[in-house]
């Protein structure tokens, strides 16, 4: 009689369903005590918003290369539409390799994202920062950041997709580095080019984080309870 085949172990779905509720509803707390502070014009969180604020925009205006290069790497390297592109590559091929569940699932999460982020930019309608000589300009409204918010779904996606496929340690930690990289950086252009808040890109990095850990419980739990194969590490079947 054959021994069964050993898969390697991993996580259980109770854990890491847990874990991403946790990380969740702490990113979720954290944006909802920063809506509530800028909602209700927090002293103490203005004033660091602005000395943070008029102290990038003072270094600004005098170093037209680096809000060159800024601008390049908020308008290019890490738009918005730019990360959204990657997850959408990303989910084509999934589809195409027939896993159109989690296809499917990242979809979504990008949309619901977007719609939260313009539904609590309408419901704040907080003003960006305003300045005499300003480096760069922006519409709409500030809180949350759109850039970090859309930098954080994107590339906890673009993580949670590479941590499926096992990759080995090199690839994890590279991945880890340029993810955030990419989330610290986009926030930091945002506030060094005057057009955001600091607590504007804290939240909006916090949004995005928590909507990424709700996605995942999300789809852990529908597939353990729904029985679907294919959901150890490694394994983009059809239906995944």
């Amino acid at each position: 009689m054959s021994s069964p085949v050993r898969t390697p172990a991993g996580p259980s779905v109770a854990t890491t369903v847990a874990r991403a509720v946790r990380t969740g509803t702490v990113c979720g707390a954290l944006a909802l005590v920063l809506l509530v502070m800028v909602a209700g014009a927090w002293g103490p969180l203005l004033s660091l918003d602005q000395g943070v604020a008029e102290g990038l925009h003072r270094r600004a205006v005098t170093r037209p290369g680096e809000v060159r290069a800024a601008r390049v790497l908020t308008d290019w390297v890490w738009d918005p539409w730019t990360l959204r592109a990657l997850v959408a590559v990303a989910a084509v091929v999934l589809w195409w390799r027939r896993a159109r569940l989690l296809a499917g699932w990242i979809a979504v999460t990008i949309l619901v994202a977007a719609l939260l982020q313009q539904g609590i930019k309408a419901a704040v309608g907080r003003d960006r920062p305003h300045w005499q000589d300003p480096v760069d300009s922006a519409h709409y409204a500030a809180f949350p950041s759109g850039h970090a918010m859309s930098a954080a779904v994107g590339c906890g996606l673009l993580l949670w997709l590479l941590w499926r496929a096992s990759p080995g340690p090199a690839v994890r930690s590279a991945a880890v580095v340029a993810a955030c990289v990419s989330v610290v950086g986009v926030s930091f252009t945002r506030v060094y080019l005057g057009v955001h808040w600091l607590s504007d890109v804290v939240a909006g990095v916090a949004l995005g984080v928590g909507v990424v850990a709700f996605s995942i419980a999300g789809h852990t739990a529908f597939r353990a309870r729904s029985g679907r194969g294919g959901e150890r590490r490694g394994n983009l079947s059809p239906g995944s």
